[in-house]
């Protein structure tokens, strides 16, 4: 058994294009001083690593799935190095998306959308690019929320701030919400006026969006 772990260990290693001097670096790096030496003895099965030794050359060597390297078994069983690495890039995709974070556990959960809403000169909102925080300081009615982007709704909002939006089809006038328009999404104040449609910013120094066709503008919600 012991000849086993080292013989793997070995090849990992040596699949990592490491001499067992770097590994030993490596490790040091990582905050477990280890000799050459040490290794070679756990390579040739005649001492073991301790518990938190394997799990450090694990990293050290990029091994994510222990059970399919040692066991034979979970998910990248069968498959071969380029199989594993490809196993790995998809299992970091997921992580990137944001869609399959853990919710937090206490209190109440709701979307962040990574992409700043804009408060200057739009951004796009990305539907689903989001991640869950804990919310337990929003308000009640919240759907989700998303960061600011500039500083077009100071002083109320500041550039970098979250804000809680309910979600609703529309916007009743001189209320303010999270829009659409041109591929841009922008947080704004609604004009609608006899005389047309506004998106207005409550910094001076901008000025507001007409709209001339309103059945192209996309409200995503009510800022609360």
């Amino acid at each position: 058994m012991f000849d086993d772990l080292g013989a793997k260990l070995a090849a990992l290693r040596r699949q990592a294009g490491l001499s067992q001097k770097e590994l030993a670096q490596k490790l040091t790096g990582l905050g477990e001083p280890v000799t050459d030496k040490a290794l070679s003895k756990w390579e040739k099965g005649s001492t073991l690593p301790s518990a938190r030794q394997f799990l450090l050359v694990c990293r050290a060597l990029g091994v994510e799935d222990l059970s399919g390297e040692f066991m034979g078994t979970g998910l990248a069983r069968g498959l071969d190095a380029a199989g594993r690495r490809k196993l790995a890039e998809y299992a970091d995709l997921l992580r990137r998306s944001g869609l399959y974070e853990p919710r937090p556990e206490s209190g109440r959960a709701i979307r962040l959308y990574t992409l700043a809403a804009s408060a200057g000169p739009g951004q796009f909102l990305d539907d689903g690019d989001f991640r869950w925080i804990d919310a337990a300081g929003a308000p009640r009615q919240a759907d989700f929320a998303v960061r600011v982007a500039g500083d077009s709704m100071e002083p109320r909002y500041r550039d970098g701030q979250v804000v809680y939006v309910k979600q609703t089809p529309t916007v009743p006038d001189g209320e303010i919400g999270l829009f659409s328009w041109q591929g841009s999404g922008y947080i704004k104040q609604l004009h609608d006026r006899p005389d047309g449609v506004r998106l207005h910013s409550l910094n001076p120094a901008y000025d507001d969006i007409d709209i001339p066709e309103t059945a192209q503008l996309r409200v995503f919600g009510r800022v609360l």
